[in-house]
């Protein structure tokens, strides 16, 4: 289950769940007391070259003074008009770039673990996941299986007769790693952080939100989806008749769904997130379903109880278990079968597929290389196992230590921000301080034997439906172990070739994966500006989520607890709002003006960008006080703050197809690329006079418009 309140920094979970085309999800979540941090001062990202390398391409800037007036444009409209999205993405951008680079690396890792997997040692995680890769690019086995892999289980749909019937499927379901309709998995109790508890979600659609269901403009694919539905059940050998009655019973179930699911926005609310109650009172608010034989056919002990999340959901989900007839439930569960399986059956599946979620919800002309789709199958099964063979070779110990120094020179910035607010108490900044203290960061991968075992997972070379199966059930099975235990917070929920990061409130963690520490957001050999205006706000964006609307909920052991006097929470209440409005206003795509940024949805990562800029420009002073040589150095004839804030507008380069982004507009946390370029800064003074902006430009935000939190 992915906890609605983690912050990765580039794409959403519920993104991911939209482009997949079903409403399951995947837990994630990660820290301890953190060291001791050195002071600000005592050392830089890396040691500073003798002459400082230039790793910014100043031929791609536009002219001087569209630096004030469109900041991105000055920074990126060259390198996008250069650079076409290509036709197996939706978008293409620096994310992308290097998002294809460890691609490209673990492309060969898995090549050669193929190669080697029949003479590497017996049940090693190599040989797993050679044999995993092997299987998935055996087109000719998987073409001639066809529908078998999954005859078995529309066979047990048939053979559905009553309620009782579909309880027990949906109970055996969820416990073979296949849940349909909600969501199950641990994650860390709000009110003790200490204990993993289980946590029950709302999920069931097929498409992105539950507006999609019923708002007029959204009418064009609905029926899209009606006709992918139909043709789903028609490659799995139901007549052509039947497949459309079927279609749109399957579509009259999750519009009921819908109607009692809480949109993206109202998932912010941390109320909506956590409804702990006792078994016995679980099973009174769903009286048809037994969540006491549920937790039976899981293998999972609940003791004092669970978080039944979303209560609304879950009684028209009992509801549905008898008002809706056994023929809909069965089309229901038919469709989604063969939906979940469809990218691991033979090509027509994956063609239908990618037809309806590729192309028709957003805008992506072609599928990528089948390469591609086995490696993003191998992650989803074994990406830990997969991680610990990619740090293995592409990232060193001494890029691990690098890291470290820039985190603790990052977090010295945020703990001298916090003391010198003028608008917080002394008695909250003292718990927010606290807070601060217990941040454990977590750099690159796993620390030694904290890596995942992967003995109990068994895989063939042959079999590459089996093997998904195999390794579902047995992560499922693996998160469900947690329930009931202490909270780990040195596990990993993103692995180290993953470009991303993120924050665990829960755990009060921050997470940087080695393979977002690389170019254009670090660079060893590259001076502080640079670094710190790339990998050091990706540091401190992930820090401020720990103060964000939702993140300043929780206090430093992971608790959901209020630590905020009234006047404070006042004062953040009403310059969060100012930031709800200031993005509110942005229409990001061109030919759609009425189409705005979600100021509440995106409010978080929107107040840990605003934060994170703040904190690294602050952590570059310090270090350039270090050194005044290289603080009054130009390089490439631009000073050490023009290009602090040049390399932030770079990470944000990037260009979105208008079907991917009014998705994005519907369903991510995470403003628009172009707008994340230009939002933060505006804000700041430091980027006014880096640029010698004037007011009225665009690029400043003066007097009560400009926006400061952290």
């Amino acid at each position: 289950m992915t906890q609605q309140y983690l912050k990765p920094l580039a794409l959403a979970a519920a993104v991911a769940l939209a482009l997949a085309g079903c409403g399951k999800s995947e837990q994630a979540t990660a820290p301890a007391p953190a060291a001791t941090a050195a002071p600000a001062h005592a050392a830089t990202v890396a040691a500073a070259p003798a002459a400082p390398k230039s790793v910014f391409d100043v031929s791609e800037l536009g002219q001087a003074g569209e630096a004030c007036t469109d900041f991105n444009g000055f920074v990126n409209a060259k390198w996008v008009a250069a650079n076409p999205i290509p036709s197996d993405h939706t978008s293409w951008g620096a994310f992308a770039q290097l998002a294809e680079k460890s691609m490209d690396d673990q492309h060969q890792l898995v090549e050669d673990a193929a190669k080697n997997a029949d003479s590497a040692k017996a049940g090693s995680v190599e040989q797993k996941i050679g044999w995993l890769y092997k299987s998935g690019m055996d087109d000719a086995a998987i073409e001639k299986a066809g529908i078998e892999p999954i005859k078995p289980k529309l066979a047990a749909i048939d053979d559905l007769k009553n309620t009782a019937d579909i309880v027990n499927y949906l109970n055996q379901s969820a416990a073979d790693g296949d849940g349909q309709v909600f969501g199950f998995g641990a994650g860390a109790d709000f009110h003790d952080a200490t204990q993993q508890i289980g946590y029950a979600n709302q999920g069931g659609l097929g498409l992105p939100t539950k507006d999609y269901y019923s708002k007029p403009e959204y009418k064009d694919l609905r029926a899209a989806y009606v006709a992918y539905i139909a043709k789903t059940l028609q490659l799995a050998g139901v007549a052509e008749a039947d497949a459309k009655q079927q279609a749109d019973e399957v579509m009259k179930f999750e519009t009921a769904l819908a109607g009692a699911s809480l949109a993206p926005t109202e998932l912010r609310n941390l109320d909506n997130q956590y409804h702990f109650v006792s078994v016995k009172d679980a099973d009174k608010a769903t009286p048809h379903f037994s969540w006491e034989q549920f937790f039976k056919a899981q293998g999972v002990t609940i003791d004092k109880g669970f978080s039944l999340s979303q209560p609304k959901f879950f009684a028209e989900f009992d509801k549905l278990l008898t008002a809706a007839p056994v023929s809909e439930w069965q089309a229901y569960l038919r469709f989604h079968t063969i939906d979940d399986a469809s990218n691991s059956l033979s090509k027509a599946f994956r063609d239908n597929k990618f037809d309806f979620y590729g192309k028709t919800l957003s805008g992506q002309p072609e599928q990528k290389a089948r390469w591609k789709q086995v490696l993003g199958g191998v992650n989803h099964a074994m990406g830990m196992g997969l991680g610990e063979l990619y740090v293995a070779k592409y990232f060193t110990p001494e890029a691990k230590q690098r890291a470290e120094q820039l985190v603790t020179n990052v977090r010295d910035a945020l703990k001298n921000r916090i003391e010198q607010l003028d608008w917080m108490s002394a008695d909250t900044k003292a718990k927010a301080i606290d807070k601060w203290n217990k941040f454990l960061p977590k750099i690159g991968y796993p620390d030694e034997g904290e890596w995942r075992d992967w003995s109990g997972l068994t895989i063939s070379p042959d079999n590459w439906y089996a093997n998904l199966q195999a390794a579902q059930k047995y992560n499922y099975q693996y998160d469900l172990s947690k329930i009931g235990k202490k909270t780990d917070r040195k596990q990993w929920d993103m692995t180290p070739q993953t470009v991303n990061a993120y924050y665990d409130p829960t755990t009060n963690t921050i997470n940087f994966p080695a393979a977002i520490l690389q170019a254009p957001f670090f660079y060893p050999d590259g001076d502080d500006a640079i670094n710190y205006g790339g990998i050091g706000a990706v540091i401190g964006h992930e820090a401020s989520h720990g103060f964000d609307d939702q993140g300043s909920q929780f206090d430093g052991d992971g608790n959901k607890k209020d630590w905020w006097t009234a006047q404070d929470k006042k004062q953040f209440d009403a310059r969060t709002k100012a930031l709800v409005e200031q993005f509110d206003g942005y229409a990001p795509i061109k030919d759609k003006p009425n189409l705005h940024v979600n100021g509440k949805l995106t409010l978080g990562e929107n107040i840990a960008d605003l934060g994170g800029i703040n904190i690294a420009y602050d952590a570059l002073q310090t270090a350039l006080k270090a050194d005044p040589k290289e603080a009054d150095a130009k390089i490439d004839g631009y000073t050490q703050d023009q290009r602090f804030f040049l390399n932030w507008a770079r990470v944000w380069r990037g260009s979105v197809r208008e079907k991917q982004a009014e998705l994005y507009l519907n369903v991510d946390p995470h403003s628009p690329i172009a707008v994340r370029a230009i939002a933060a800064p505006s804000n700041m003074s430091a980027f006014a006079t880096a640029f010698q902006c004037k007011p009225g430009d665009a690029m400043v935000r003066a007097g009560d418009k400009q926006v400061k939190i952290w």
